[in-house]
């Protein structure tokens, strides 16, 4: 399900939470990177249909999201999972999903309860489904998010900060759910953790104060870094020179890597870029440019 918006804008009274967003999505896993207060849980709100945009155009899976018609049909093949979704505490995972497949207009009954427990399995929720849901983890009321937003077998699925607060373990395991989603439908990842882009995505696109700085592979976010990715070990102070992005201890000193232009200390060595650095990198780059 394609998704292309062309100088899509957003304001809230004075701010200027969009200002002139490109984008085309054809299919698969899209992530979304930024910082806090990048906007995009504005741009996710706009395609999920929740708020309009102010002006520009937003189609998506052909729907042009300006009209009432456009936001229903594209409503009707669409999984949400917002950052903070609303659970009922007392009810089991098993009567929430029910209860929000009948809000989706799932009348068949019985179809729709076989749906719920495939699902239930597919997230791991089968031997807790009678549990009410004010006893669960955070990660496990994710998957009872991500189980919601795939009732009804959406064509595209859009998920926003989905692995935010979660242990490395739950962490690990919704990247590798939502991963195996991405085969069928397309899948669009908003998050500022960029480890779940790198292990997950292909494509991606960065925002910054509302606007998007970069789309591509993965790959050419990396190579933003190259030529200015260090590492220096010292049982000393940290390179006063570039950003830190790791530190890690070691018997003979504290070994950092650092995204600096220039050598950050005379015995800095160049070593090949992350995911992460790139990142650094960029928004290094486009600082200027990308302040309001």
């Amino acid at each position: 399900m394609d998704i292309k918006t062309r100088d899509l804008r957003r304001d809230f009274g004075k701010v200027q939470a969009l200002r002139g967003v490109d984008l085309t999505i054809t299919g698969g896993m899209f992530g979304l990177l930024g910082a806090n207060g990048a906007g995009k849980t504005t741009l996710m709100r706009i395609l999920a249909g929740v708020i309009p945009a102010t002006s520009g155009q937003a189609i998506v899976g052909g729907h042009d999201l300006s009209t009432r018609e456009g936001r229903v049909a594209v409503k009707r093949r669409l999984g949400y999972l917002p950052q903070d979704l609303g659970l009922y505490p007392d009810l089991t995972p098993r009567e929430f999903l029910d209860y929000i497949g009948i809000l989706k207009g799932l009348d068949d009954t019985a179809a729709r309860r076989r749906q719920i427990t495939d699902l239930l399995d597919m997230v791991g929720l089968t031997d807790v489904a009678g549990r009410k849901l004010k006893g669960f983890s955070g990660g496990m009321r994710r998957r009872v998010g991500i189980a919601q937003a795939l009732l009804g077998d959406p064509a595209l699925l859009i998920v926003d900060e989905p692995t935010a607060g979660l242990d490395p373990e739950e962490r690990i395991r919704f990247r590798t759910l939502l991963s195996s989603l991405a085969g069928t439908r397309t899948v669009l990842l908003s998050t500022h953790v960029v480890e779940d882009v790198a292990q997950t995505c292909r494509e991606t696109a960065v925002m910054a104060a509302g606007r998007i700085v970069f789309t591509g592979p993965v790959a050419d976010l990396v190579s933003a870094a190259d030529g200015v990715t260090w590492e220096v070990t010292t049982a000393g102070p940290a390179p006063a020179h570039g950003v830190v992005v790791s530190a890690v201890s070691r018997a003979d000193g504290t070994r950092y890597r650092v995204v600096s232009a220039e050598r950050p200390a005379p015995d800095a060595v160049p070593v090949a870029p992350t995911l992460e650095e790139g990142y650094v990198a960029l928004m290094r780059r486009l600082s200027p440019a990308a302040t309001p």
